[in-house]
């Protein structure tokens, strides 16, 4: 049924078509987001590669959330100024995008005011991070 849909429907097969080319863009975005090799010594243990998994997908997400964010202003600001902006276009692009995102520089996140929820504080041992 799904190939004759496929074959027969020309709505279907782009809408097909636009779902994976947005889900070949997130890829894009995490092949750029990490680029680099795991050490031999790092990612054995079970732990190390959760958390760089974790920590990849967390910088993925980070890029996805920020880019949804600016378009959601810019778009805001386009109908504000009077500017009709058409549904059917605004749900064909995604936040995948990051020619504009520098991944080789210094990154500094302000977890300082979420250390509270962050990390557990066990008495008389070293503090640990909450899973």
């Amino acid at each position: 049924m799904f190939l004759c849909d496929y074959i027969a429907i020309d709505d279907f097969r782009r809408e097909i078509h636009t779902l994976l080319n947005r889900g070949e863009s997130v890829h894009q975005l995490q092949r750029a987001v990490y680029s680099g090799k795991v050490a031999p010594e790092r990612g054995r243990r079970r732990d190390e590669m959760k958390a760089i998994s974790g920590s990849h997908a967390l910088l993925t997400n980070i890029v996805l959330a920020w880019n949804t964010a600016r378009m959601h202003e810019v778009v805001e600001r386009l109908k504000r100024d009077g500017i009709p902006v058409e549904d059917e276009w605004l749900r064909r692009i995604g936040p995948a995008h990051f020619s504009h995102v520098n991944f080789r520089g210094t990154m500094r996140f302000g977890v300082e005011k979420f250390a509270a929820a962050l990390i557990q504080r066990v008495p008389g041992q070293a503090a640990r991070l909450v899973s």
